[in-house]
């Protein structure tokens, strides 16, 4: 039963997150693109493409702070005490880019947008807290739901937006921020209070024990370096797939809400099973569902609606198997580490990708929207590549 209620918490946080952070990405777009010009959407005079491409990013830069530290400061002062602060925080940053929307401020939407994702980095720690009290088969299991409740969230968020939008375009936003208080008094009631030792302040700890410091270990880096060109193609295609719908297809939010909901539905189903025990080479089977996950995003670089939608449909099978793999992997090879520090790389790297992704994007999208799309489908075929080498020599700790 302890067993559980920790699974059962866990989810419910990792679906609370990724909601929240998803819920713009079928409003922007419309917004951007065929909206009316006003201090959103033509700020200071520039391009509605590039400010596009600016909203985008500066969430995964508070996400790629948050996450470089959240999980550290989690093994240094317990579990409990770090997410009931940033799922709380999270909802005040909700009901901050609600009210940047209805007075049309881009630059309170960017700070708003910002402290969420800061706050919104707590993945790291739940991942921390499973692989903290679970072993063997039931944390591969318990790691492939929560993944699946990540993956969820990236459904629910759309979802929740083209059912919603027709009251206005910031009620996602203020039930998002309703969700995670409610998130909050769940941790309160369900996770007990850790007792503290004495150490060095949540400074120091930030400043010594972020998750980039992994990076001084051989094998770590090389983890590094491989998810990141790995996750660089799958959050161009998460970035940029709804504009591509836009210009290819003439899509509107509720159109986007639902291709969203078909993929994101298909990768949850799929993340529910993928945790099972397989005797294969882990390396060696994640380099081969990256190359599934290649295949299916340079599917929209055809220019072509039906391909298209095809791969946006199909991306999300084989990407729901790599993640459990190679979430576990890290965690059985690496946590000696710590596995609030493993889990905050893994998740700093998705939030680097985003950055690097998005800038690119801003550049990229002034002449082609595909052009983005084929760039991180080639960055993820070289993952898938250079995995399929490191499977054949022993993996450095």
């Amino acid at each position: 039963m302890k067993n559980a209620l920790l699974i059962a918490t866990a989810c419910l946080l990792g679906l609370l997150a990724t909601t929240g952070a998803s819920l713009p990405y079928p409003i922007l777009p419309p917004l951007f693109v065929n909206g009316s010009a006003d201090g959103l959407t033509n700020f200071l005079g520039l391009p509605p493409k590039l400010l596009f491409a600016v909203a985008l990013m500066v969430n995964p830069i508070g996400l790629l702070i948050g996450t470089a530290v959240l999980g550290s400061l989690s093994d240094r002062f317990g579990r409990r005490p770090l997410l009931l602060w940033t799922a709380a925080g999270a909802a005040i940053g909700h009901v901050l880019t609600a009210w940047a929307l209805s007075v049309h401020s881009y630059p309170l939407f960017l700070a708003a947008r910002f402290a969420t994702g800061l706050l919104e980095g707590q993945g790291a720690i739940v991942r921390a807290m499973l692989a903290d009290h679970l072993e063997g088969s039931l944390r591969n299991h318990a790691m492939s739901w929560l993944n699946g409740c990540f993956t969820l969230g990236w459904l629910f968020g759309p979802l929740l937006a083209g059912l919603t939008i027709g009251f206005g375009i910031t009620v996602p936003f203020y039930i998002a921020a309703a969700a995670l208080l409610l998130g909050t008094v769940l941790v309160a009631i369900t996770l007990r209070r850790e007792t503290v030792a004495h150490g060095p302040g949540w400074w120091a700890v930030a400043r010594e024990r972020h998750a980039f410091n992994l990076l001084r270990h051989d094998g770590l880096r090389m983890l590094f370096i491989v998810q990141l060109a790995y996750t660089c193609g799958v959050t161009a295609f998460y970035e940029f797939y709804p504009l591509w719908l836009v210009e290819v297809g003439r899509y509107d939010t509720r159109a986007i809400s639902l291709v969203n909901v078909g993929m994101c539905g298909l990768m949850s189903f799929t993340a529910v099973f993928a945790g099972r025990q397989n005797r294969d080479d882990p390396l060696r089977r994640a380099a081969f569902l990256a190359t599934g996950v290649a295949l299916a995003i340079a599917s929209l670089g055809t220019g072509q609606l039906w391909i298209g939608l095809a791969g946006i449909m199909l991306f999300g099978l084989p990407h729901a198997c790599y993640n459990a793999v190679i979430q576990v992997w890290a965690a059985d090879r690496f946590g000696g580490h710590g596995q609030g520090a493993v889990m905050g790389l893994l998740s700093t790297t998705f939030c680097l990708a985003n950055i690097l992704m998005a800038a690119a994007g801003a550049v990229l999208t002034l002449f082609d929207t595909r052009l983005v799309l084929v760039a991180g489908a080639l960055l993820t075929a070289w993952a898938a590549f250079r995995m399929r080498e490191w499977s054949r020599v022993p993996v450095l700790e």
